[in-house]
Protein backbone atom coordinates (compact mmCIF):
# COMPACT_ATOMS: atom_id res chain seq x y z
CA UNK A 1 0.00 0.00 0.00
CA UNK A 2 1.30 3.45 -0.80
CA UNK A 3 2.08 5.65 2.18
CA UNK A 4 -0.93 7.76 3.09
CA UNK A 5 -0.43 8.62 6.76
CA UNK A 6 1.08 12.04 7.37
CA UNK A 7 3.48 10.57 9.94
CA UNK A 8 4.89 8.07 7.43
CA UNK A 9 5.28 10.67 4.68
CA UNK A 10 6.91 13.15 7.08
CA UNK A 11 9.37 10.44 8.19
CA UNK A 12 10.23 9.60 4.57
CA UNK A 13 10.87 13.27 3.77
CA UNK A 14 12.82 13.88 6.99
CA UNK A 15 15.18 10.97 6.26
CA UNK A 16 15.77 11.77 2.59
CA UNK A 17 18.70 13.81 1.34
CA UNK A 18 18.81 13.21 -2.43
CA UNK A 19 15.75 13.42 -4.66
CA UNK A 20 15.85 12.68 -8.40
CA UNK A 21 13.09 14.38 -10.39
CA UNK A 22 12.07 12.40 -13.48
CA UNK A 23 10.37 14.69 -15.96
CA UNK A 24 12.22 17.75 -14.67
CA UNK A 25 11.73 20.92 -16.69
CA UNK A 26 13.99 23.88 -17.36
CA UNK A 27 10.91 26.11 -17.67
CA UNK A 28 10.09 28.08 -14.49
CA UNK A 29 6.35 27.97 -15.31
CA UNK A 30 6.24 24.15 -15.12
CA UNK A 31 5.21 22.38 -11.89
CA UNK A 32 8.33 20.17 -11.83
CA UNK A 33 10.57 23.25 -11.83
CA UNK A 34 8.68 24.79 -8.91
CA UNK A 35 8.83 21.55 -6.94
CA UNK A 36 12.56 21.19 -7.63
CA UNK A 37 13.21 24.76 -6.48
CA UNK A 38 11.15 24.33 -3.29
CA UNK A 39 12.91 21.06 -2.43
CA UNK A 40 16.33 22.61 -3.10
CA UNK A 41 15.40 25.58 -0.93
CA UNK A 42 14.50 23.11 1.82
CA UNK A 43 18.02 21.66 1.68
CA UNK A 44 17.61 18.56 -0.47
CA UNK A 45 19.98 17.76 -3.31
CA UNK A 46 17.62 17.60 -6.28
CA UNK A 47 18.85 15.90 -9.45
CA UNK A 48 16.90 16.52 -12.68
CA UNK A 49 16.27 13.69 -15.15
CA UNK A 50 14.89 14.42 -18.62
CA UNK A 51 16.16 12.91 -21.89
CA UNK A 52 14.98 15.94 -23.87
CA UNK A 53 17.30 18.35 -22.04
CA UNK A 54 20.17 16.01 -21.07
CA UNK A 55 23.43 17.86 -20.54
CA UNK A 56 21.81 21.16 -19.68
CA UNK A 57 21.63 22.52 -16.13
CA UNK A 58 18.46 23.21 -14.16
CA UNK A 59 18.75 25.11 -10.89
CA UNK A 60 22.50 24.49 -10.95
CA UNK A 61 22.24 20.71 -11.38
CA UNK A 62 23.28 18.71 -14.45
CA UNK A 63 20.32 17.09 -16.22
CA UNK A 64 20.69 13.33 -16.71
CA UNK A 65 19.04 11.22 -19.41
CA UNK A 66 18.07 8.41 -17.02
CA UNK A 67 18.39 7.43 -13.37
CA UNK A 68 21.07 4.81 -14.04
CA UNK A 69 23.54 7.51 -15.11
CA UNK A 70 23.44 9.52 -11.88
CA UNK A 71 25.93 7.45 -9.91
CA UNK A 72 25.00 8.60 -6.39
CA UNK A 73 22.51 7.00 -3.98
CA UNK A 74 18.96 8.27 -4.48
CA UNK A 75 16.55 8.42 -1.59
CA UNK A 76 13.39 9.42 -3.48
CA UNK A 77 12.55 9.40 -7.17
CA UNK A 78 9.89 12.07 -7.73
CA UNK A 79 8.03 11.27 -10.96
CA UNK A 80 6.45 13.90 -13.20
CA UNK A 81 5.27 11.64 -16.02
CA UNK A 82 1.85 10.65 -17.32
CA UNK A 83 0.44 7.69 -15.38
CA UNK A 84 0.97 5.33 -18.33
CA UNK A 85 4.64 6.41 -18.59
CA UNK A 86 5.36 6.42 -14.85
CA UNK A 87 6.01 2.66 -14.81
CA UNK A 88 9.26 3.02 -16.73
CA UNK A 89 10.56 5.53 -14.19
CA UNK A 90 9.50 3.24 -11.34
CA UNK A 91 11.38 0.34 -12.95
CA UNK A 92 14.50 2.53 -13.24
CA UNK A 93 14.13 3.55 -9.58
CA UNK A 94 14.02 -0.12 -8.59
CA UNK A 95 17.08 -0.87 -10.76
CA UNK A 96 19.20 1.89 -9.17
CA UNK A 97 18.23 0.95 -5.62
CA UNK A 98 16.26 4.06 -4.73
CA UNK A 99 14.56 3.93 -1.34
CA UNK A 100 11.23 5.37 -2.48
CA UNK A 101 9.21 6.50 -5.47
CA UNK A 102 6.91 9.50 -5.34
CA UNK A 103 4.26 9.83 -8.04
CA UNK A 104 3.28 13.49 -8.20
CA UNK A 105 -0.18 14.90 -7.73
CA UNK A 106 -2.55 13.44 -10.31
CA UNK A 107 -0.34 10.46 -11.12
CA UNK A 108 -1.72 7.04 -10.21
CA UNK A 109 -0.25 3.79 -11.51
CA UNK A 110 -1.24 0.89 -9.28
CA UNK A 111 0.80 -1.73 -11.18
CA UNK A 112 3.99 0.34 -10.97
CA UNK A 113 3.36 1.03 -7.28
CA UNK A 114 2.94 -2.70 -6.65
CA UNK A 115 6.25 -3.46 -8.44
CA UNK A 116 8.05 -0.84 -6.34
CA UNK A 117 6.61 -2.17 -3.09
CA UNK A 118 7.47 -5.76 -4.06
CA UNK A 119 11.06 -4.57 -4.58
CA UNK A 120 11.11 -3.01 -1.10
CA UNK A 121 10.64 0.65 -2.04
CA UNK A 122 8.29 2.95 -0.21
CA UNK A 123 5.63 4.47 -2.46
CA UNK A 124 3.81 7.78 -2.34
CA UNK A 125 1.19 8.32 -5.03
CA UNK A 126 -0.97 11.25 -6.15
CA UNK A 127 0.68 13.76 -3.81
CA UNK A 128 2.97 16.77 -4.17
CA UNK A 129 6.32 16.70 -2.36
CA UNK A 130 6.48 20.52 -2.27
CA UNK A 131 3.07 20.71 -0.60
CA UNK A 132 3.79 17.91 1.86
CA UNK A 133 7.19 19.30 2.93
CA UNK A 134 5.51 22.57 3.86
CA UNK A 135 2.25 21.15 5.21
CA UNK A 136 3.92 18.53 7.39
CA UNK A 137 6.49 21.05 8.66
CA UNK A 138 9.42 18.78 7.73
CA UNK A 139 12.60 20.18 9.28
CA UNK A 140 14.97 21.83 6.82
CA UNK A 141 17.55 19.33 5.61
CA UNK A 142 21.13 20.00 6.65
CA UNK A 143 23.02 19.21 3.46
CA UNK A 144 26.09 18.24 5.50
CA UNK A 145 24.24 15.63 7.58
Amino acid sequence: MPLTRDEDIAELLANARTIAVVGASDRPDRPSYGVMKALQDHGYRVIPVNPQITGEHVLGEYVWRELGQIGVPIDIVDIFRRPDAAGEAVDQAIAVGAKAVWLQLGIVNEAAAARAEAAGLKVVMDRCAKIDVARLDVPRIDAEA
